[in-house]
């Protein structure tokens, strides 16, 4: 450890760790990249580098996020050739010699299972005493699979609904807030605009299930958002719920028709955490039956 040196994150860093690093493995291990960043108060952040003879090799980011407030978000990336060493421990013990103004202590990381990368991080998670709260998974779900709704005039409607709706915002922040009690949350409507739903998102578009026409007071069952994919020829990543009041089998119900709809002719992907029950087990199903496939799973990790 002696021959490294630590010092904060300064512009300029991404790029030099991106030449010792490499290209990330995955879309998720680039977005992680982003929490690595220049100090802050409000959110409070910090952020180290470690350098061997002035090159940067590992970096680590320990931050406070408004949306989960219980816990600080962790992420920690090392050069595969001084992996091993203690300098991602080395990082976290310097990160933790400062407490924010919150007094949160608790922290929370993720990684992806998948590959060498995953088995390293796997490790390196357990060495801090790090252990699973939530597994989330990337599924694709193929055309097909599932019956096709019958819809009324009466009856269950499909309709499209704009992503700036409040009935639809609200849904979404009640959902969010409903499947994150491992990780509490407090989603508002500011919030699922922000992140969920307004255009900086790359959200494309919304439809909505109703027990009935809008018309006629109908309640919205579930919802599907869908986002821009990574790439043209990708199945369209779609961000998909329910009423959180409503019973797992309703739910589920709705689940099951909304997601036909949308698979029926092309391919989606979904999110799926195991907290989202209702959703996990119509997944489980296709996946059993062959009509969906995980793309990557994730365990979202913690000391508390």
């Amino acid at each position: 450890m002696a021959e490294l040196s630590y010092r904060p994150w300064t512009d300029g860093d991404d790029l030099a760790l991106l030449q010792v690093w490499g290209d990330p493995a995955t879309p998720q291990a680039h977005l992680d990249r982003t929490m690595l960043r220049p100090a802050s108060g409000d959110p409070w952040a910090r952020t180290l580098v470690a350098e061997d003879q002035g090159v940067p090799v590992a970096a680590a980011t320990l931050f406070e996020s408004s949306l989960h407030p219980d816990r600080l978000w962790l992420y920690a990336e090392v050069a595969r050739e001084n992996r091993r060493a203690g300098v991602g421990t080395e990082l976290l013990r310097r990160l933790r010699e400062e407490v924010p103004p919150s007094g949160t202590t608790a922290v929370r990381a993720r990684y992806t299972v998948e590959g060498a990368d995953g088995e390293a991080a796997a490790a390196f998670a357990a060495s801090l005493g790090l252990h699973p709260i939530q597994r989330s998974r990337d599924v694709v779900v193929e055309p097909g699979g599932l019956p096709l709704p019958v819809f009324e005039e009466d009856g269950l409607t499909l309709e499209e609904s704009a992503t700036g709706s409040v009935e639809l915002t609200q849904l979404v922040a009640d959902f969010y807030n409903a499947v994150h009690g491992w990780d509490r949350s407090e989603m508002t409507l500011g919030r699922a605009q922000t992140m969920l739903l307004g255009d900086p998102t790359g959200a494309k578009g919304a439809v909505v299930l109703r027990d009935r026409p809008r018309e006629q007071g109908g309640k919205i069952l579930a919802f599907a958002v869908s986002y821009e994919p990574d790439r043209l020829d990708a199945p369209a990543d779609v961000l998909l719920g329910w009423d959180p009041s409503l019973a797992e089998p309703a739910a589920r119900e709705a689940l099951s028709g909304l997601l036909a709809m949308l698979a029926h002719q092309y391919p989606v992907k979904l999110e799926v955490d195991d907290a989202m029950q209702p959703l996990g087990d119509l997944v489980d199903a296709l996946i059993a039956a062959g009509q969906a496939t995980v793309v990557t799973t994730t365990h979202i990790v913690s000391d508390q």
